[in-house]
């Protein structure tokens, strides 16, 4: 089982599509063990985002991510980076495919409504900057078994 992250970003707060988006991830099955709402602090999205500094759309991305509050979930299930980033679709919103999240509810190229992690190594780095330990819980949904083959997949 892995745990990603996953930012709604403040274009879906503002459009009041937190409920919606949040609806795909666990009618796929996945588990939410971590959330909240924050107005991100800019160094906090300066260590977030590193990788891309000094890239063109970085100081935008900055200002963008700082704006207005964001929505930050820890979510849990069977390949769940891959998962996510299914369902969230092509980075642009032009470019994503209908039924994904941007597909359905973007259009723009600065404005994706939603960040996922990108590997197992990125998501650990990520959770670690917006959850403290005590914020990601450990706990095991009813209808689990429902959703995978328990004993091959969860070694029951």
């Amino acid at each position: 089982m892995e745990t990603t992250l996953i930012i709604l970003k403040p274009d879906t707060v503002q459009r009041q599509l937190c409920g919606r988006i949040i609806s795909r991830f666990e009618e796929k099955g996945l588990q939410i063990v971590g959330l909240k709402m924050a107005h991100l602090k800019r160094e906090l999205v300066e260590e977030h985002y590193a990788p891309h500094k000094g890239k063109p759309f970085y100081d935008g991305l900055i200002r963008y991510m700082t704006s207005n509050p964001v929505v930050i979930l820890g979510l849990r299930g069977r390949n769940a980076i891959e998962v996510c980033r299914k369902l969230m679709g092509a980075t642009f919103g032009y470019n994503a495919e209908p039924g994904t999240i941007r597909g359905d509810f973007g259009i723009s190229k600065s404005m994706n409504l939603v960040h996922g992690s990108d590997s197992v190594e990125s998501a650990a780095r990520e959770l670690g900057l917006f959850f403290q330990g005590y914020e990601v819980f450990d706990w095991t949904p009813q209808g689990l078994d429902w959703l995978y083959d328990a004993t091959e997949e969860l070694g029951r």
